[in-house]
């Protein structure tokens, strides 16, 4: 049997098993984000799952690609177990009273960390995270943002606006609507936090309470499976675009930030111009310091295309 079929029914097996044990069409719900890993899961639960009636949520922040929203309301007119909520504040509140995201998630929390008790010494979680103690985890501030851990750093930041957009809206739909599991389209290839979790997470009383069964799956596989089933993308994937992520347009978390604005610059210029207004204050620090951005200057698109940020 190929690697790609015996994945396959692999991964329609463990849906089905853990449908047994937890009773997903009960219980659960997909968070939907209308990118490509999300995408794929939706049909997947369809083929393990013929005919379930799980929800699939999106939120839509107000900084989501028009394309990806355009691509979730079609699939809503036909589907009606899609579900489009909002958050109830918008992105500008959320970042002038919490912070901008910084580099990632774990750098923009110690800061937040860090900012908040700025007169005092360093705590063990920063401690560990500038290497001032040793650990076993492999995340370690780059030597070049070091300075960000200085009083001589007045950017506020936070790992909050994830929270605040996502995880608030998402947490009181599900509660209103006895949803308890969440499923996502997570895999492990996409690196950071996402290496160290499991398949499917627990609470204290061994209730299921996320459920990740793409975890293992990787970029070959998923591309096959695209085209085994002849399943369409939002456009962004395609040509001219080539996005290979999509989520919140111009994330300072993205890795291949400049590659996106450069994009977005050619063939979404009020999109990019959006980004630069919410997310000024990042962008501005980033091309400072020669991180993620480039400084401004003349660039051609075609120089950014196939190629890996050298700041990762």
């Amino acid at each position: 049997m190929e690697e790609f079929e015996f994945l396959l029914e692999d991964r329609i097996a463990k849906i089905q098993s853990i449908n047994q044990q937890y009773d997903l069409e009960k219980n659960a719900y997909l968070s939907f984000s209308g990118g490509k890993d999300s995408t794929i899961l939706h049909y997947l639960i369809d083929l393990a799952l013929p005919n379930n009636k799980i929800p699939r949520v999106f939120i839509n922040t107000g900084i989501e690609y028009l394309d990806i929203v355009k691509f979730i309301k079609d699939l809503a007119k036909v589907d009606d177990r899609f579900v489009i909520i909002e958050p109830k504040h918008s992105i500008k509140k959320i970042l002038e009273k919490y912070g901008y995201p910084f580099k990632s998630k774990q750098h923009s929390h110690n800061l937040a960390i860090y900012w908040r008790n700025k007169d005092k010494e360093y705590n063990l979680s920063i401690k560990r995270y500038l290497g001032i103690i040793k650990s076993n985890t492999i995340i370690r501030c780059p030597k070049k943002l070091e300075y960000q851990f200085t009083p001589s750093f007045n950017l506020k930041c936070s790992d909050e606006c994830c929270n605040r957009l996502k995880k608030e809206p998402i947490k009181k739909w599900s509660k209103e609507n006895d949803k308890s599991i969440t499923l996502t389209g997570m895999r492990k290839e996409e690196g950071g936090q996402r290496i160290s979790i499991g398949c499917i997470i627990t609470d204290k009383s061994k209730n299921l309470v996320k459920f990740h069964p793409l975890l293992v799956i990787d970029e070959k596989w998923e591309n096959e499976f695209l085209e085994k089933y002849n399943i369409k993308l939002c456009k962004l994937y395609y040509p001219p675009y080539n996005f290979s992520r999509t989520g919140c347009k111009g994330c300072p978390f993205s890795l291949k930030l400049q590659e996106q604005l450069d994009i977005m610059e050619i063939y979404l210029p009020n999109e990019k111009k959006q980004c630069e207004k919410i997310w000024k204050p990042v962008y501005d620090e980033y091309r400072r310091i020669n991180y993620r951005l480039k400084k401004y200057q003349q660039t051609n698109i075609y120089d950014f295309l196939g190629e890996e940020n050298e700041n990762n």
